[in-house]
């Protein structure tokens, strides 16, 4: 993939979107080894700069923006061996800033979002952002019920009993709370207490821990509260989901209520207006952190008043009013020992560095991404010079950073440590897998290079066949319990044709074949009776999926889960949406228009999908999976008791009652579809002071028009 280096404004649309899709996957199982399993790879540093990278390429490619896509996606999915609690309302995660100009332009967006001039009339609140895990606990009628990790931000992890061990945290709440509270906040180890659990820990001579973080989260998700109550952990208070009543009107004020009920607070947390002040509260934090008890890595911005959060809304998984200015990266000097190349399932020849361990931030980083081969060459996709054209070599020095808690990279090498046998690498030029020739394509609008090379052996690259099922079953997509990445290799490696899977329809004829067979999967070891009874109950429980998983598993290049419920959203039923893509095949006429306008789809991720259903191998894979499963139709989330539920609708001109971005996140709050063009589909379109020629094409369709009065009084705004 592209180096952090690299302007983004020199990247094609084709490169762009292959890197989209790198870090889609990279970030998506780093998520799952620090959310999941507490055992990240990487920094937080080298975690937010992928997240940052891939935000800056969304902000120049918004066409290209992924279903899977790390802005659309918050932490990773609950464990197995808890219940899953549904979030009343979602626990979302927040946008980073890494700079001083980084937060200006944050302020900025607030005051430009509100349409009102940046003069400090603006409170934020500004506090230490705790490295711990993040909580919810729900009160009804003043008693704890239950309460969750943060999972997916929709449903999280039931820990309550583990929470109740927790002596900072109330079990009853005041005369005088709300009916219903769910408070909201960090779950963390002092490091003292930590300090003292690794002395006890190598007194006994067991295994000490690697940092608070870590083993506060798996104390946490001890199946026995008793572990847990022996760890010591605490708890600090700083936001709420849902609530009956609200006891105050700004951020500040809800987190003293927090505190007025018994929860801690962070003791640094201030109130201020002006830019310059709030800078300075992050430096003053930054002085103070080595002598906290606690660790964090960084502070937290919001805007005080809840009114003005409330019309700043939400993006899909993080608010507009608030963002986490991160502390700077950690460095560390490691070698070198190997670079190995995966093989994605969209044939993504990518170059991984294997590193001699090293502890950055307190994590161990054993491996970190190379992006691809101009990278190691020392080159951008442009061909300028990177790291003054240092290339990367096996048994080279390099300085691997870590910003933030999960994604390591190789900023550079130390060029007086380079051993005298180095030598250049050099790039595969056939795929490592299946031995076919591995290609750079060339962009077709633009004659650029792609920065990735691929595969060409398609299906018959055992690699990209065994992604493809290992994406059909995760866990966004059909999410097969007992089909795991082991079981998906044994399946697609077995030559008994009663075993054997080798595309996505064969999981569902695989009982059949085993019922006809005297080849029984439960005499295998790894399995048995009871697992496989279990497989196959899990596998006829997704005969039915809903529209937008399924769309999601079937792989097309650039379609993550937002795309994919974006499609079914605008499609509707799995038949509709098939007969739009073969009719849009010439890449041109309505319905090809149709599918370009959908807002969040653009000219690449509509080219790719019906590149897609333009290949015969792929249509028969479809039809044989039909077979076995059905589609749900999409259900349009509306809102009830909104006018504009369900409706397609259009902004254009000047508004000045509230600014564009307001609009559009009011209108899909009310369950509206926006579009950013005009077509036959299109319901309404809102026209304000210098409408051009979307207005002359909805009058053109016969859409009905109206101003931005009409608007408000029809949405009664």
């Amino acid at each position: 993939m592209a180096n952090e280096k690299i302007p983004v404004e020199a990247l094609s649309e084709e490169q762009a979107a292959a890197e989209l899709a790198f870090l889609a996957a990279e970030v998506a199982r780093h998520d799952e080894l620090y959310h999941g399993k507490d055992q990240p790879e990487i920094s937080d540093a080298d975690y937010d700069a992928m997240k940052r990278r891939n935000d800056a390429i969304e902000a120049r490619f918004p066409a290209l923006v992924r279903d899977d896509s790390p802005s659309r996606r918050v932490g990773a999915a609950p464990l197995a061996t808890f219940a899953p609690i549904m979030h009343a309302r979602p626990m979302l995660s927040l946008d980073n800033t890494f700079s001083d100009e980084d937060v200006r332009d944050f302020i900025a967006s607030v005051y430009r979002f509100l349409g009102r001039l940046p003069d400090d009339s603006i409170a934020f609140t500004a506090e230490p952002k705790i490295d711990g895990l993040s909580m919810s606990i729900r009160y009804e009628n003043g008693r704890l019920v239950n309460a969750a990790t943060r999972g997916d931000g929709t449903t999280g992890e039931n820990v309550t009993a583990n929470i109740l061990t927790i002596a900072e945290i109330p079990k009853r709440l005041p005369a005088g709370a709300p009916a219903i509270a769910e408070v909201r906040g960090e779950v963390y180890m002092a490091k003292s207490d930590f300090q003292a659990l690794n002395a006890q820990m190598a007194a006994e001579g067991k295994q000490t821990y690697v940092n608070p973080r870590n083993t506060a989260a798996g104390s946490l998700r001890q199946l026995d509260p008793t572990v847990t109550a022996s760890r010591k952990l605490r708890f600090f208070a700083y936001a709420w989901g849902e609530m009956s009543e609200m006891p105050a009107d700004t951020q500040f004020g809800m987190v003293q209520a927090l505190k007025s009920w018994g929860f801690p607070v962070n003791p640094l947390m201030k109130r201020l207006f002006n830019v310059d002040a709030i800078i300075a509260h992050y430096r003053e934090i930054g002085l103070e952190r080595p002598d906290l008890d606690y660790d964090i890595d960084g502070v937290v911005y919001k805007v005080d008043q809840l009114d003005l959060q409330a019309r700043l809304g939400f993006r899909s998984r993080s608010p507009r009013w608030a963002t986490a200015h991160k502390f700077p990266a950690e460095q560390a000097l490691t070698t070198l020992t190997a670079i190995d190349i995966q093989v994605g399932r969209t044939g993504a020849l990518t170059p991984v560095a294997r590193l001699e361990p090293v502890t950055v931030g307190g994590v161990v980083v054993t491996n970190a991404t190379l992006h691809n081969e101009d990278y190691i060459r020392g080159l951008g996709n442009s061909g300028e010079p990177i790291r003054d054209g240092r290339d990367i070599r096996v048994g080279d020095v390099v300085i691997v950073q870590r910003a933030g808690d999960v994604i390591p990279q190789i900023v550079d090498i130390v060029p007086e440590k380079r051993p005298p046998e180095a030598v250049p690498y050099e790039f595969p030029k056939t795929c490592p897998v299946c031995g076919s020739h591995a290609v750079r394509d060339i962009h077709e609008k633009t004659g650029k290079v792609d920065a990735v090379r691929r595969c060409t052996g398609g299906f018959v690259c055992r690699a990209q066949a065994v992604e493809h099922l290992k994406h059909f079953v995760s866990r966004n997509a059909y999410d097969i319990e007992g089909l795991g990445s082991k079981q998906i290799d044994f399946f697609f490696e077995a030559d008994d044709p009663a075993l054997s899977i080798r595309t996505a329809p064969d999981i569902f004829t695989l009982e059949r074949r085993q019922e006809a067979s005297l080849t029984k999967l439960e005499n295998i070891d790894g399995f048995g009776r009871v697992s496989v009874r279990k497989l196959f109950e899990a596998i006829n429980a997704r005969r039915t999926v809903a529209l937008n998983r399924f769309i999601y598993a079937l792989g097309i290049r650039h379609v993550g889960e937002t795309t994919a419920k974006l499609l079914a959203r605008a499609y509707g039923t799995y038949t509709a949406f098939e007969a739009g893509m073969k009719e849009a095949a010439p890449l041109s006429g309505d319905a090809w228009n149709d599918l370009n306008n959908i807002d969040g789809i653009g000219e690449v991720v509509a080219r790719a999908i019906v590149e897609f259903y333009k290949e015969p191998r792929n249509l028969d894979v479809i039809e044989r999976l039909l077979a076995e499963v059905t589609p749900e139709a999409a259900e349009v989330p509306v809102a009830s008791d909104s006018p504009v539920a369900g409706k397609t609708v259009v902004f254009t001109g000047s508004l000045e009652k509230m600014t564009r971005d307001e609009a559009k996140a009011m209108a899909e709050r009310l369950g509206a579809k926006v579009s950013g063009s005009v077509s036959k589909k299109t319901d309404l379109v809102v026209a304000g002071p210098g409408a051009g020629s979307k207005l002359e094409k909805a009058r053109e369709f016969g859409v009905e028009v109206i101003d931005e009065d009409a608007w408000l009084e029809r949405v009664k705004a």
